[in-house]
């Protein structure tokens, strides 16, 4: 429940805080689209607005007024300069990135916009903690004219842990070879409460968000074998 949107909303979130203990377990299986492969981990997400400000004019009398959003130009420059960070853990390599996602501003066709804001999401490898990558994402902006900085959401990432025996006995038993997890899922819930947990299900990621995403009949009858072996050769 709402595991793509804001962290205060996630219900698996609202659950571990008033009942964790419904969430104890030995292993956790997200059924993240996953092509069918094992994914470790997931980054940690973190979104901030970075605010500029100006001074209302007429547009035809521009140079009386401060455009907010033409200060705004500086922050995208520097994004599109980006260059992503790409460490290995466990195995495996994460590939992080920092970008813009939204930009608002603007009061009317005729009139320079004294506010604009830019909203950044950062997807960070699961070896930062959530402070650190805060850190670097001010870190980063440093000396562009930003009139506030607002943190709007933010969800630590989870180490891979795939040389847990329970995860290495899944492995076994599924097939194939493991991945890295590019994106935040519920699996870091189940991380912060010491259950060991990866990402398996159909669905390829590669189409996530795209606007022919899909999935293909066939990987789901993949899967769904796959998952009732597994389940199947752990009953008495």
């Amino acid at each position: 429940d709402n595991e793509e949107v804001a962290a205060d909303l996630n219900g698996l979130g609202k659950v571990a805080a008033a009942h964790p203990e419904w969430l104890e377990g030995d292993f956790a299986v997200l059924l993240e689209p996953s092509d069918g492969q094992v994914e470790g981990g997931c980054q940690g997400t973190l979104r901030v607005i970075l605010h500029t400000a100006g001074e209302r004019a007429h547009s035809a009398r521009a140079w009386m007024g401060s455009n907010a959003i033409h200060t705004a130009a500086p922050i995208l420059d520097r994004l599109a300069a980006y260059e992503p960070r790409k460490p290995v853990i466990d195995g495996l390599q994460y590939h992080e990135g920092l970008n813009a996602v939204r930009i608002e501003g603007g009061v009317a066709t005729n009139v320079i916009p004294d506010a604009c804001a830019v909203t950044v999401n950062y997807r960070y490898a699961p070896d930062r903690s959530p402070a650190e990558a805060l850190a670097y994402v001010r870190e980063f902006f440093e000396g562009i004219d930003i009139a506030e900085f607002v943190v709007d959401d933010e969800s630590p990432g989870a180490l891979p842990g795939l040389s847990h025996p329970a995860a290495e006995a899944f492995m076994k038993a599924v097939g194939g070879s493991a991945q890295p997890k590019f994106g935040w899922t519920d699996v870091a819930r189940f991380s912060a409460l010491g259950v060991p947990a990866v990402n398996y299900g159909p669905g390829d990621p590669l189409y996530a968000h795209k606007r022919d995403e899909h999935v293909h009949v066939d990987r789901i009858h993949h899967c769904e074998a796959r998952l009732r072996d597994w389940l199947t050769a752990r009953l008495p």
